[in-house]
């Protein structure tokens, strides 16, 4: 029986000396769902370091700040521990914590979707019940 060495891709035995490429990082931590959404998402600009836009292969270091923008969401979090692995949520979920300006900036955004209706355009599908009631009532004039 081998004695395997503590993995630096286990967020609690990685050293501050250790790097991961961004887009390994990024599909470790669960941002994306594959490597592949990763990459086309740091390429799009949707992933900056420090402020800068990074390409793919740049490498991070434990305490690097990035900017995550996700639909209409930008997630500003520091990196706490490196992994190349992608494992449970539970243990992603420590690799980094999330600024407190980014949680309050996506509550208000949040709540300020939920004020506004849903917006359909004139003339696209079929009618809601309420356009159908105001044809209705103004169709049907006795």
């Amino acid at each position: 029986m081998s004695r395997r060495s503590k993995s630096a891709n286990d967020p609690q035995h990685a050293s501050d000396t250790d790097k991961v490429r961004i887009d390994k990082w990024l599909w470790a931590a669960r941002f994306f769902k594959t490597r592949a959404l990763a990459i086309e998402a740091i390429k799009g600009g949707k992933v900056s370091h420090s402020g800068q836009r990074v390409k793919p292969s740049k490498e991070l270091q434990v305490g690097d700040e990035l900017s995550i923008r996700q639909g209409y969401a930008v997630k500003t979090v520091i990196i706490k521990a490196l992994s190349g692995k992608r494992g449970p949520a539970a243990q992603a979920a420590l690799l980094y914590e999330e600024t407190l300006e980014s949680v309050q900036q996506r509550e208000r955004l949040k709540a300020q979707f939920q004020a506004q209706p849903a917006m359909r355009r004139s003339g696209l599908g079929r009618p809601t019940k309420r356009e159908r009631r105001q044809i209705v009532a103004f169709t049907v004039k006795s």
